[in-house]
């Protein structure tokens, strides 16, 4: 049996920009001998060549790859190296400085046990020490080294070490790191890094290395309660169906009664496998393959966990976000949220404040921006089995992804859940929506008019809505103005409040159809994840979206209410098609080219498309039998 390796520790290495993050990981590779020979004369080429530290070794370069790193002396991307003592094994993220690439150190944090926080002696705690140490806390990192380095540039001065350990301790209690340590260090000369320096007689605690090796991490997570997120269904033949994870807490034992969460359904475990290896347990950190008895119903993003301690299931949260986006957090927009192994559709609901990382006060705040650290409330569209964030990083981190992009726009942290959402459920109505439309001889559906001001969607909304009341159709029409006069009076035109002004028409307009009527909406909804996200709440086939298209130039020409016209002098802000984006939609169920087309023509072909996609009924009925 080969030797097992040292316990490994994950440790983030954050501060300000110039602070010698990537020198000191660079020395405690040289240091502990993890250097190739080639490579440790490529860097030394690339210091004679870029100078940074005159004619000696600059060791910042074993870390820093990228060419516009060396160039300017950075470190724009996360930097992950690993090595080892004879103590333990030790894998550590080098994050950027610059405050534009925080979300970069979030990435590193997200998965350390341990910070590390490095500050320059000559400057002392900046804004971004702070932020680095509020965000390392965030995502669960409850241990913390403060190393004040280049302490020779400050002759190893006693009162200025004191100083600033002083000042980043109010930071460090503040947020609640309560095990941390502070240690000055010179990582030029590896004074205190990984020997003892002589010039500070004063200081006789440990290397950095040495408390790396020797600090205890776990705090007790071996006790908790077993929880599996289910990544994976195994399925090779019909004779097997196996369930496969990384165990996030806790152990589990051949016969142990779980519980598959959210469903609550119970069952036994029947087999535990690592690799190709039958187990008779399993314990945090292994990756496994398990099967139950009875066999029952397991998705990916299930969570399977002891029977006796289940976990909590919400739809409503709050939580903790680092914007991680140019574009701001829009109130009210959906993403997608990926919470463990299972992904639902997300938004955030409220914004509860804003954190000011300098010294940790909570502003308030409509918008969160790139870099901004905040506290929300978010709602999921369906429940999800989680927990909070204090208790399992596996189970209470989660990211948000813009649907329209795939980018990662934001990574939060679950405080609680909002139990007040949670315990709300749909209660059964015996009445259905599709009684009440056959009641009223007709197919109940929502048509979406979207286009820009003066596009013509009013008036065609207008006169269709004539038309199908003519018929002895039962319709309502739901028109942009309108509304504002009173649902959402209080909105105006920015970003986030379009986005809220569609949440609610489209919640309105759902409530409509389920009652049986034919729902006219004519919004500009400029938007298309928003118009996704209106076409979401409908049954397939009960949602029509229609383009009502015409140019910029035309519908600035008939401008009916002058507003283009003050648009363009500056006098309205935020205005579609002038300084805030239309998006038209790509997959349109119907397009009406306003510019071709009289609104009477645009009528008939609507009225043509309803009649064929939605022919009423033959007949009324009172109930369902």
């Amino acid at each position: 049996m080969p030797p097992s390796l040292p316990p490994t520790l994950r440790f983030v290495l954050c501060g300000s920009v110039d602070d010698g993050k990537s020198t000191v990981i660079g020395r405690l590779l040289y240091d502990c001998r993890q250097v190739f020979s080639d490579e440790l004369r490529r860097v030394e080429q690339d210091s004679a060549r870029y100078g940074t530290q005159g004619k000696a070794t600059d060791f910042a370069l074993l870390v820093d790859g990228l060419r516009d790193e060396r160039e300017q002396g950075i470190t724009i991307d996360v930097a992950y190296r690993s090595f080892e003592t004879p103590r333990r094994r030790f894998i550590v993220a080098d994050a950027p400085g610059h405050e534009q690439y925080t979300r970069n150190m979030a990435t590193g944090a997200s998965t350390a046990d341990l910070a590390v926080v490095l500050v320059d002696a000559r400057r002392g705690v900046l804004p971004q020490t702070a932020r680095h140490t509020r965000i390392a806390a965030m995502f669960g990192v409850r241990h913390a080294v403060l190393a004040v380095n280049k302490m020779d540039l400050v002759e190893w001065d006693r009162d200025v070490f004191e100083s600033i350990r002083a000042s980043w301790r109010a930071i460090a209690d503040e947020i609640g790191l309560a095990a941390v340590e502070a240690i000055p260090v010179s990582a030029l000369t590896g004074a205190n890094l990984t020997r003892n320096g002589t010039s500070a007689s004063w200081y006789d605690g440990p290397t950095l290395l040495a408390h790396l090796e020797t600090v205890d991490v776990e705090g007790g997570r071996a006790d908790r309660p077993f929880r599996m997120p289910v990544q994976y269904v195994n399925r090779p033949h019909s004779d097997f169906r196996g369930y496969c994870g990384r165990v996030a807490a806790g152990a589990v034992a051949v016969g142990d009664a779980v519980r598959i969460s959210p469903a609550g359904t119970g069952s036994r475990v029947a087999s535990i496998a690592v690799g190709d290896d039958a187990r008779d347990r399993a314990a945090r950190g292994d990756s496994v393959t398990v099967t139950l008895t009875p066999d029952v119903d397991v998705t990916r993003g299930d969570v399977v966990v002891s029977a006796d301690e289940p976990v909590e299931v919400a739809d409503q949260f709050q939580a903790r976000l680092v914007w991680m986006h140019d574009e701001p957090l829009a109130v009210g927009r959906r993403y997608a949220m990926k919470l463990h192994s299972r992904e639902v559709g997300a938004a955030v609901t409220r914004i509860r404040h804003r954190l000011d990382v300098s010294n940790g006060h909570e502003l308030a705040a409509s918008v969160l921006r790139l870099n901004d650290l905040g506290t929300v409330n978010l709602a999921t569209d369906r429940p999800v089995p989680f927990a909070p964030f204090d208790q399992s990083r596996e189970l209470g981190g989660f990211i948000l992804i813009d649907l329209a992009t795939n980018a990662t726009v934001a990574a939060g942290t679950i405080v609680f859940p909002l139990m007040r959402a949670a315990n709300v459920k749909w209660q059964h109505l015996d009445v259905s929506k599709d009684v009440r439309s056959r009641l009223k001889l007709q197919r109940a559906q929502c048509v979406w008019l979207t286009g820009m001001s003066a596009s013509g969607k009013s008036t065609i909304a207008n006169l269709l809505d004539r038309r199908l009341t003519a018929e002895g159709r039962h319709t309502y029409l739901l028109d942009g103005d309108n509304v504002r006069h009173g649902l959402c009076r209080d909105l105006g035109f920015t970003e986030a409040d379009r986005v809220e002004n569609i949440r609610r028409v489209a919640e309105v307009a759902r409530l409509m159809v389920d009652a049986g009527l034919i729902v006219i909406v004519a919004f500009i909804s400029p938007f298309r994840s928003e118009r996704d996200y209106a076409r979401s709440l409908f049954a397939p086939g009960d949602f029509v979206e229609v383009f009502v298209d015409a140019s910029l130039e035309a519908c600035a020409e008939r401008d009916p209410k002058g507003l283009y016209a003050k648009a363009l002098r500056g006098e309205i802000r935020n205005f579609t098609g002038v300084d805030s984006p239309y998006e038209p939609p790509e997959h349109a169920d119907l397009h009406l080219d306003t510019e071709r087309l009289s609104p009477e023509e645009c009528v008939d072909r609507l009225t043509e498309r309803l009649d064929r996609e939605f022919p009423a009924p033959p007949s009324p009925v009172t109930e369902d039998r």
